[in-house]
């Protein structure tokens, strides 16, 4: 048999240790201990997990951190050092938490979730080379922040450490204001106040049943919230070592905001009586205390891991959209003067959901400003595409195409900047579709829910592109997974208008203007809905009703409807032909 090939990969290594250690525990075991662990969870793990670190070791007095990116692991090095700068500026010398720090970019052999080799041992040596409070990296590390990073580094030349047969270059990091090189080091405000992005917190779940053996589930289900709300990608979620650390407290949410640095708490309870769970969860906001959502699921305790599955879904699924329109409405009262990247797309976005061509304009103007401060926010790009999609609402012929070359453009660039980001593959799925790109959009959809499974919209765009591909029987159940999945959407207007038409062109036409009929009630003011109801009614032979929904598309937006055939997308000619016939016997006369 031939032996298992050694998994290895190249990565960036941090390691870090407490100065002084022992001596601190000698002195004051307790008070060491609890300090140690209020850094860890107030500064070390969101600081760590802000920029894309894992943690692969946690000793008592260090950690070692694996991170995809140079750039990322010097500036989490310089942020904790700089924060413990700060933290410790009140503190007595001898009970200062200080941290020597050592980074090295090497190859590491890779063991389940543990890494070692020479990579790992090089940044131990290097972290033991640095200065109480300060930071040492490698030659290759510092090769890789030239001109990327405004720091100064002194080079300490070649020098021979314990278990590597070979001398080490390193360079030393310089704070000195009163040296030869600048203090270069970033100015960052760690004053307890909440972020200016946000970040969300969720404590762990409260077992109210009485019975121990169910703080499993409790755990578990706060465990799964956290790993589906990371899946967002547009704002970090504080890491299950910081949040955990509340487990049987009950702290005040706005000190839990300020010591996590999270903007937003969510926490819950499970109480379980008999046959029967109730889950309750609230979403507050950290900086007020007031709670922003609320929700109770009363669920049969039956399959304890589907059920974990189900309620994971549907919490997490509904957040998200309550954050986004929390955050919208923040931004839109922010000042001008004080917004930033993020609070411009958050105000594009409230701009979007006006669905006007005046909001159109508005928003994608606060894309483009997000854009000049951040020219690589993909969450901005995804906003100018998005833009485009609702200018075709407006547009034909010529005018058209141009719109949809520019919304392919802006999506492109969003994935380009954001491989991860399940909402810009979702959103250049829809452009493939508007141009006509079939063979690209389904997998565009598929893949944005391989990376985020509870985006509801992603759902939503499989079944709506199996639609358009002709195939209404097959997307039916994908619209349904994603209505199922957040049944508050802004957007389920949308939602079930892609329903009646699924249902229209599998020629279940009171089923299709059953969903018409709901997407008409929850936003009466677009003039989708009541076309496509007009075409179902059409198809039944209710032509006044249908005529009445044709009157209404005219009196929404005037000349939408003679603009159907220019904007209808369905890739088969019959589909297409079969949706205007519905027109036609209503009255059209396109």
């Amino acid at each position: 048999m031939a032996e298992e090939r050694v998994q290895r990969r190249l990565a960036t290594i941090l390691a870090a240790d407490v100065v002084g250690y022992s001596r601190l525990m000698e002195a004051d075991e307790a008070g060491t201990l609890a300090a140690l662990k209020l850094h860890q969870a107030a500064l070390i793990d969101p600081t760590i997990a802000e920029y894309q670190g894992r943690i692969v070791k946690l000793m008592g007095d260090g950690v070692l951190v694996e991170f995809p990116s140079v750039v990322n692991a010097v500036e989490c090095a310089v942020r904790i050092q700089r924060c413990m700068l700060e933290r410790n500026a009140d503190i007595p010398d001898s009970q200062e938490i200080t941290f020597r720090i050592g980074i090295n970019l090497g190859d590491v052999i890779i063991d389940g979730d543990d890494i070692y080799g020479d990579g790992v041992n090089v940044a131990a040596r290097l972290e033991g080379l640095a200065e109480p409070g300060g930071l040492c990296i490698s030659d290759v590390v510092h090769q890789s922040v030239i001109g990327k990073l405004d720091l100064a580094f002194e080079d300490l030349g070649e020098q021979t450490v314990k278990n590597i047969d070979r001398p080490v270059r390193c360079y030393r990091m310089l704070s000195d204001p009163s040296g030869d090189a600048r203090n270069n080091l970033p100015d960052i405000d760690h004053s307890p106040e909440l972020p200016d992005r946000l970040a969300v917190a969720v404590l762990p779940f409260e077992n109210m049943s009485g019975d121990a053996e169910q703080d499993y589930f409790a755990d578990g289900l706060t465990e799964d919230i956290i790993t589906a709300l990371s899946l967002w990608k547009s704002f970090p979620v504080i890491a299950r070592n910081s949040t955990f650390a509340y487990k049987g407290q009950s702290p005040d949410v706005r000190e839990v905001g300020k010591t996590l640095g999270a903007r937003y708490v969510v926490e819950g309870s499970v109480r379980k009586s008999g046959s029967r769970v109730r889950v309750t969860v609230q979403l507050i906001d950290a900086d007020t205390g007031h709670h922003v959502w609320a929700e109770r699921y009363d669920r049969e305790l039956a399959e304890i891991f589907e059920l974990q599955d189900e309620l994971t879904q549907q919490i997490a699924a509904t957040i998200v959209p309550e954050l986004e329109r929390t955050e919208q409405k923040r931004a839109v009262e922010k000042k001008p003067q004080n917004l930033d990247a993020w609070d411009h797309v958050q105000r594009g976005f409230a701009c979007l959901y006006e669905f006007s061509k005046s909001g159109n304009a508005r928003a994608r103007e606060m894309f483009e400003q997000a854009l000049e401060l951040d020219p690589a926010y993909s969450a901005a790009f995804v906003g100018v595409a998005w833009s485009h999609i609702r200018d075709l609402d407006h547009g034909s012929g010529e005018i058209r195409n141009t719109t949809i070359g520019n919304g392919l453009d802006a999506a492109l660039q969003a994935v380009k900047f954001d491989q991860s980001n399940s909402v810009a593959h979702m959103v250049l799925g829809v452009l493939y579709l508007w141009s006509g790109q079939y063979n690209m959009m389904v997998p565009e959809f598929e893949h944005a829910i391989e990376l985020n499974p509870y985006n509801a919209i992603a759902h939503v765009s499989v079944g709506h592109g199996l639609t358009i591909l002709g195939r209404p029987n097959d997307g039916i159940p994908y619209i349904e997974k994603g209505l199922s999945l957040n049944p508050q959407d802004l957007r389920n207007y949308v939602f079930y208008t892609f329903l009646s038409q699924a249902h229209l062109l599998a020629r279940r036409y009171d089923k299709a203007e059953e969903w018409a009929r709901k997407a008409i009630r929850w936003s009466p003011d677009h003039p989708l809905p009541h076309l496509v109801r007009a075409t179902g009614l059409g198809h039944l032979g209710r032509v006044d009703e249908a005529r009445a929904e044709l009157d209404a598309c005219e009196r929404i937006r005037p000349g939408y409807t003679s603009n159907a055939n220019n904007w209808l997308s369905l890739k088969n000619s019959a589909d297409n032909e079969h949706f205007l016939e519905g027109l036609r016997k209503a009255g059209w006369e396109g």
